[in-house]
């Protein structure tokens, strides 16, 4: 895989059970690009550690003053010299091309899960925590990936330059080859505690990071109460946790470098005072010495990739079980797709509640628990925060279906829409049948208003749709973003429509327009709305009340407030004292807050 080629056709299944498998798994998958830095990492290593070979040759050659070996050691050295230069440029590319490609197979793997999961993902993990692992942590699980290979060529090289020292002059050559393991070794011992150290470190940023996520997100409620300097303390204790914990971290990795740099240090000194004594008893020549203090000195420059090695694995483990951990999730009902990719048409029912969304029709549903409706909205989504009995649409449970299929069958709107950033074109081109036009769905939603903010906001755009829209629409009011999110979901016009609260944030004339225009896009289309608004309400074909986790009343919206308690308390926003006096009178039942329901209505549509 060649960086042009990004983003892979297939990133693959990941092996999510624990951090190490998921590096093992990049790496098998990386197999060819590994074997590819392999060569080049081995092709500059060898040529760095044979300089010291024709220095020594070199001296040699000085010392019996012959001109033909002299020069036979300047061209050997030449030819050194463009290996390693060859050798460091591909190993650069091949080691950089093996980083991102196993970045990017993360980060596609991690936006695939995210989608797959929706709404319930924020559900199981934090958001910060997404974008930690989203960002940070997938560099740090390339950078093991692309050492790995560096750090074989390195460890391979390691070995060929000791036994051929041992062939070479086997005095002092054991001498190395017993001396460099010890020196590679030396700083295992130290790792666990460093790894913990990185652990400690990685977790406390980890917490700083969903800490600012979350203040960024609340900004605006924040300065509303006046807690910014609240939550600014708090994030700047948190900063300090972080940086502390990288200084303790620190202060062990200089232990580890200072013994790579001191253990060498010890055995070039003990093979100079050995080979010293070989050659004053004449058992190696000058050139031989030479050669071999020259092997010494070259070797620490391979030998720092096991401090590499080390680095990379402690910082990337955390990592990895991070990102395995939101690869491991899995939705609670999930098929695999086990049916055909074929939208089914029909019904929609949620056999755990009882809950019928006929074919062709308007639905509202009235919760009196927010939090229960807004779990029930994603259920009928397919995004189910528990295991339980699924969705069926047309009678096809929607966990059997292909996500793709599912999600073009069933649109969840939720009461808190993100908008993206953008051109406000860009922002309604989604998917869809083409049957709704945008200035239909802008119109249905009553967004004139909104409009006219973004081309005030949008200096020299001529046409509304080319004015920007501010990340998550944050220029906008509440109400606005609203009514843009429901256009967006009116110009996708899929099969069954699911609306949270899509009105909760408007005023009760644009919400009687609102209501008005959402029938008539929807016509002949399912549509679900949850909403306890009577404009809403008295609107739909049929309302559904449900209370305690189950359908416990169906009808029209006059009807249910003449006759169910229940439901008139949630639409009426009646309180206890209210519903004695009212069963005290004898009067017919409910005539009065249904006249008085229906002439409110009424009057607001008149008006609007």
């Amino acid at each position: 895989m060649r960086i042009q080629d990004l983003p892979y056709p297939d990133p693959g299944v990941p092996d999510a059970r624990s951090g190490p498998h998921l590096l093992w798994w990049l790496w098998r998958n990386q197999l060819g690009g590994q074997l590819k830095a392999l060569a080049w990492g081995l092709l500059h290593f060898v040529a760095v550690s044979a300089l010291p070979f024709c220095v020594g040759l070199a001296v040699q050659a000085v010392v019996d003053r012959s001109g033909g070996r002299l020069a036979l050691t300047g061209g050997l050295m030449a030819l050194c010299g463009t290996a390693i230069a060859v050798g460091d440029t591909f190993l650069h590319r091949s080691a950089v091309t093996n980083w991102i490609t196993a970045a990017a197979r993360v980060q596609q793997l991690l936006a695939r899960r995210a989608a797959r999961l929706g709404s319930a993902l924020t559900r199981r993990v934090a958001a910060g925590e997404v974008v930690a692992v989203s960002t940070g942590d997938v560099e740090k699980i390339g950078w093991f990936v692309e050492a790995v290979s560096r750090f074989t060529a390195a460890a391979l090289t390691v070995v060929v330059v000791c036994v051929g020292l041992v062939v070479y002059q086997p005095a002092l050559g054991v001498v190395v080859a017993v001396g460099l393991p010890v020196v590679g070794l030396a700083v295992l011992p130290l790792l666990p505690r460093a790894t913990r150290r990185a652990d400690v470190q990685r977790e406390k940023a980890g917490r700083a990071t969903e800490l600012a996520a979350d203040t960024v997100a609340g900004l605006r409620v924040l300065r509303g109460i006046g807690g910014e300097e609240l939550f600014l303390d708090r994030y700047r204790r948190a900063s300090q946790e972080v940086r502390h914990a990288a200084v303790h971290s620190a202060r062990m990795w200089s232990v580890i470098s200072a013994i790579q740099v001191l253990l060498p240090g010890l055995l070039l000194i003990a093979v100079v005072w050995h080979g010293t004594h070989l050659a004053r008893q004449g058992r190696i020549t000058v050139g031989e010495l030479v050669t071999v203090y020259s092997a010494v000195m070259v070797l620490n420059y391979p030998l720092r990739h096991f401090e590499e090695i080390a680095m990379a694995y402690s910082f990337s483990r955390p990592s990895a079980r991070r990102a395995a951990r939101v690869l491991s999730l899995r939705r609670s009902t999930d098929a695999g797709g086990a049916r055909g990719a074929q939208v089914p048409c029909g019904d929609l029912y949620d056999p755990a509640t009882g809950l019928l969304a006929p074919a062709g029709l308007l639905t509202a549903v009235v919760c009196g628990d927010p939090d229960a409706a807004g779990r029930l909205a994603e259920r009928l989504g397919g995004h189910p925060a528990e295991a339980g009995p699924s969705v069926l649409l047309g009678g096809v449970p929607l966990d059997e279906l292909p996500i793709d299929s599912a999600r073009a069958a069933v649109l969840v709107q939720d009461k808190d829409p993100v908008l993206l950033s953008g051109t406000l074109r860009e922002l309604l081109d989604v998917p869809a049948s083409g049957a709704v036009r945008a200035e239909d769905a802008l119109a249905a939603a009553r967004c004139e208003d909104v409009l006219d903010a973004l081309v005030q906001g949008s200096l020299g755009a001529a046409d509304p749709l080319d004015s920007r829209v501010t990340e998550r629409g944050r220029s906008l009011s509440g109400g606005q973003r609203q009514r843009l999110a429901l256009a967006r979901s009116l110009i996708a016009d899929p099969e069954v429509l699911v609306l949270d609260e899509p009105t909760s944030a408007v005023d009760s004339h644009t919400e009687a327009w609102i209501a008005r225009g959402l029938r008539r896009l929807r016509a002949q289309r399912s549509t679900v709305v949850f909403t306890s608004s009577p404009l809403l309400l008295d609107h739909a074909d049929r309302v559904v009340l449900v209370h305690g986790g189950e359908v416990v009343a169906v009808g029209v919206h006059r009807e249910l407030v003449d006759t169910e308690p229940r439901y008139r308390a949630v639409v009426t926003r009646e309180t206890g004292d209210e519903r004695t006096a009212a069963g005290a009178e004898q009067e017919l039942p409910g005539q009065g807050a249904l006249l008085g329901a229906s002439g409110t209505l009424d009057d607001i549509e008149e008006s609007a």
